[in-house]
Formats: C-alpha cells, structure tokens, sequence
C-alpha cells in the first residue's frame, strides 16, 4: 500500500492545521501539519487528564514541537527526529511543524472525535 500526502484522506482540518491518514495493517498512518503556536491542549480537553491516550511512533519533517508527557516533563521535537510517544501526552508548536505519526487507530480517533467537539464549540 501507498499514498502520496494529497492522497491521503483529510480527518481534521481546522484553518491551516491539517491530519491526513488512513488505517493500514492494523495501524493508522497520518501526516500532521501545524502552524507556529498550535496548542493540541484545547483539542484534547475532554481525553482522561486532557492528554493524548495513545502511543505514537513517528519522524518530525519540518518544524519543532514541544511535548509535554504525563509526568509534565518536556521535550523538544525538531526536524529530523525520530521519536516514540507514550500516552498522557500534549503538545505545542514551536514553529510550523510537519510530523509523520503511526500509531492504533483506537486512540488516534477517541482524539480525532474529541477535538472535532472541541472545535464546534470554540
């Protein structure tokens, strides 16, 4: 299986800030695109602690976000790395950040499905 980024479904878009993925093997594949000072905090509000429930595997393209994990400690993400993320964590765009994430399709769409609410209400 293959998809370019255009090919792949749009899941959430909220102005310029865009996830395009899909399910594949049992694991969903989405690619995140964000603008300096994205705040997935309010996106996850509602979520058990207001964090992300799921573990992510993943490689950051462009950009730099800081995660904050459940232990509230920090790290910055950039261009370049390769990363894993357990559940309980948040993030903020530090610039304009393109990410590739993997991960189970459960969790990916609990948030999908919270932000959506999150979004119609603000």
């Amino acid at each position: 299986m293959r998809a370019t980024k255009a090919e792949l479904p749009l899941m959430l878009e909220a102005g310029p800030s865009q996830i395009r993925g899909t399910d594949w093997g049992g694991m969903r594949v989405a690619v995140v695109s964000v603008p300096a000072g994205t705040d997935f905090g309010p996106l996850l509000r509602g979520l058990p602690n207001d964090r992300c429930q799921g573990a992510h595997w993943g490689y950051v393209l462009q950009g730099r976000i800081r995660i904050t994990d459940a232990g509230n400690r920090e790290e910055i993400l950039q261009a370049g790395d390769f990363y894993h993320l357990p559940p309980g964590h948040t993030g903020l765009a530090l610039e304009a950040t393109e990410f590739i994430e993997i991960g189970e399709p459960g969790p990916h769409q609990a948030f999908l499905d919270q932000a959506r609410k999150n979004i119609a209400a603000m």
